[in-house]
């Protein structure tokens, strides 16, 4: 089976497995109320007590459910039409895809390792899976040599490199300065709740912060690497950024505090990353600009005076 025939098959089923998760946090409440729950480290915690999300704290349901809706709303309808222009050869629709299988490789992850468990915990492993390879799939079949020849001498690299950095730099201070003041402490951090680990931050400290900074390392130094890896993380981070600003909006309509500095800084890098990412795909060039030769140039010119 050809690349594309597999990722194609790869992509729709993580399309009609990510309807029915979303669409299942979304729409499927069930009765029963919140309650209070005493964690490990005896914390009180305010359980959903309803719908899927039933035995997580209210604060994560709200969060899950608002990115639910941004999954069925951009996730999914983008997925659908950086496939059809994959399909059609289009370069644009190729790192459109990645990145939007970015988006759904980080999204269940943190559903399959940090959601309470409950009736979709295979599918949700099923779509980690599926997201992985097809994202895996879509990064080894591009062109890396031919890559940043399809790009214009208008993109702002400089710039892109720098929300690489700022990124990154944000995420390691705001997670450091939840993790490391806890454990001098001997305290539970902020944000573990329920759970018994801060999974979100093994992600970003683990995965997400060496990505950034190496894509704005290779992007400076002109190497086709850094061309893909900023291609695909300005899309997920796109993505990613418009699921946050959902679930800062689901947990102020549910009555759970937002950090200051998250409620801020999230949603102008979620903001930076969406123009960021217009501009990257504005300065994209479907094929690839002929040069010809440095000694047929010289010899075209010399044809001329004669």
């Amino acid at each position: 089976m050809g690349q594309t025939k597999t990722l194609t098959l790869l992509v729709t089923l993580i399309a009609v497995l990510a309807v029915v998760a979303a669409g299942m946090g979304v729409f499927y409440q069930g009765e029963g109320a919140s309650y209070e729950f005493t964690s490990i480290r005896g914390e009180a915690v305010k359980i959903q007590g309803h719908g899927l999300y039933r035995y997580d704290p209210a604060s994560v349901a709200a969060q899950g459910i608002a990115q639910d809706v941004v999954t069925l709303v951009v996730g999914i309808p983008l997925l659908a039409v950086s496939l059809v222009l994959y399909r059609r050869g289009q370069l644009r629709g190729h790192l459109l895809l990645a990145g939007t299988l970015g988006y759904f490789l980080y999204t269940y992850a943190s559903m399959a390792f940090g959601a309470a468990f409950n009736p979709l915990f295979l599918v949700y492993v099923a779509l980690f899976s599926l997201s992985l390879f097809a994202l895996t799939t879509a990064m080894v079949s591009v062109d890396l040599r031919a890559l940043p020849s399809h790009f214009s001498d208008r993109l702002p690299r400089r710039a892109i490199a720098i929300f690489m950095f700022a990124g990154a730099a944000f995420l390691i201070l705001a997670w450091l300065g939840r993790i490391v003041p806890a454990q001098i402490a001997d305290t539970p951090p902020y944000g573990l709740e329920s759970n018994t680990t801060l999974f979100i931050q093994v992600l970003d400290l683990g995965l997400v912060v060496p990505v950034m900074i190496l894509a704005g390392v290779t992007l400076l130094r002109r190497r086709p690497l850094g061309y893909l890896l900023v291609s695909v993380g300005l899309v997920k981070f796109s993505t990613m950024g418009l699921a946050l600003i959902a679930m800062i909006i689901g947990m102020l309509l549910a009555g759970v505090p937002v950090a200051a500095a998250e409620g801020i800084v999230f949603p102008t890098l979620a903001l930076a990353a969406l123009v960021l990412t217009f501009l990257l795909l504005r300065n994209l060039r479907e094929s690839r600009p002929v040069v010809a030769p440095l000694k047929a140039r010289r010899a075209g010119r010399r044809r001329a005076r004669r």
